[in-house]
């Protein structure tokens, strides 16, 4: 019999300390820190390629650097042709995620530095990464509903170019901006599901694209990333600011899963909670669609009288998403859109110092038995 002492065992690997990182800080009293950075100012002043840039290289651009760094996203969005092909063989059903992962999977094919794992090259390919992500979001979508691919206009940001190769039309300048800190508050969440994903993957010193497709693949669950998609499948349910405290306490009866709430780490609320609520209320005048975020501020209330539950940004990232425009079935794409600058340089971060993830598990099946002869 085994006289191994192992670790006390911590369900869903809760409270243990899997790495270190320079990169992102969760703080459980409702803090977010990107390199040093409280994500409250960045999320105000800061466009998504300088925090792409911060995450990558570990400090802010100055102009020329920022000029050039989106130039250099600008020239990688365009698929290469048998990628954009692969998107038409898909199923008009597929939903977007799987066409995402399965597209990020394919371009690995088209990359000559695919298996050079040194950090230039890593950060080559993550420029690619970042701006390829959101042209398979926006072309996989036309296609899937029977329209051309648009080509890119590199003198839009990215959140612009974004808005532009969905829908064909220009953004207004307030839509851009919105977008865009929405993106700066998903570019990264520390050693959240789809990154550790990203680290384990990348920790065999597989390339990085076999890590962003592992971290597509983890996004797409309703314990994650779905989650957005799932709480507007809820707000539409209830409706109207006045049912949604019944609603609510109804499911807490029988037990249902509420999306939008809780959080592994934060305690005292999601720090990017206020922000995206504060978006939400401005596109409900602008909309002329004011109910929802009434709707979400009386689950929140109602959520943290009965159960002690805060919201998380997913509860308010899903009416933002779809009084900009989106389709629910978007939500976790562009939130990929976003969080591949994080998972990139989390994978430059694990090969740079790399040690296989290699975890133990607690063994519960049968003690030692003979083999019947």
């Amino acid at each position: 019999m085994s006289t191994e002492n192992k670790p006390e065992y911590s369900p869903g690997l809760a409270g243990v300390i899997a790495g270190e990182t320079a990169i992102c800080w969760v703080d459980p009293n409702a803090g977010l820190m990107y390199r040093g950075y409280d994500i409250h100012q960045v999320a105000q002043q800061a466009s998504f390629e300088e925090v792409a840039y911060l995450l990558l290289n570990g400090e802010l651009p100055d102009v020329k650097q920022l000029a050039q760094f989106r130039q250099q996203i600008a020239a990688e969005r365009e698929l290469p042709a048998p990628v954009i092909e692969m998107l038409r063989l898909m199923p008009r059903s597929t939903h977007p995620m799987d066409m995402l992962r399965t597209g990020v999977s394919m371009l690995s094919a088209f990359d000559s530095e695919l298996s050079d794992n040194s950090h230039a090259a890593n950060i080559q390919k993550s420029i690619r990464l970042i701006a390829r992500v959101s042209t398979l979001i926006t072309d996989g979508w036309r296609i899937s509903h029977g329209d051309e691919p648009l080509p890119d206009k590199p003198d839009l940001t990215h959140a612009g170019n974004f808005f532009y190769k969905l829908t064909g039309a220009a953004p207004q300048t307030w839509q851009t901006r919105m977008l865009d800190t929405i993106l700066v508050l998903y570019a990264d969440h520390e050693f959240n599901a789809s990154t550790f994903a990203a680290r384990v993957t990348a920790s065999t010193l597989a390339g990085i694209y076999a890590a962003v497709t592992s971290a597509c693949a983890t996004l797409k669950g309703p314990l994650h990333g779905g989650a957005n998609e799932e709480s507007m499948k809820m707000l539409e349910e209830i409706g109207t600011p006045d049912r949604a405290e019944a609603w609510l306490k109804k499911k807490l009866e029988t037990k249902e899963k509420i999306m939008g709430f809780g959080h592994r780490v934060y305690k005292k609320g999601d720090s990017r909670v206020p922000l995206m609520r504060e978006i939400g209320r401005d596109l409900g005048k602008r909309t002329g669609k004011e109910q929802w975020i009434p709707i979400c501020e009386k689950l929140e209330e109602t959520m943290e009288r009965e159960k002690h539950l805060c919201a998380n940004v997913d509860l308010y990232a899903a009416p933002v998403f779809w009084m900009l425009g989106f389709p629910p079935e978007l939500n976790t794409p562009i939130f990929a859109a976003s969080r591949v600058a994080g998972w990139c340089a989390h994978v430059v971060e694990q090969h740079d110092n790399n040690r296989l993830i290699r975890p133990r598990s607690q063994y519960v099946g049968p003690k030692l038995r003979p083999y019947p002869g």
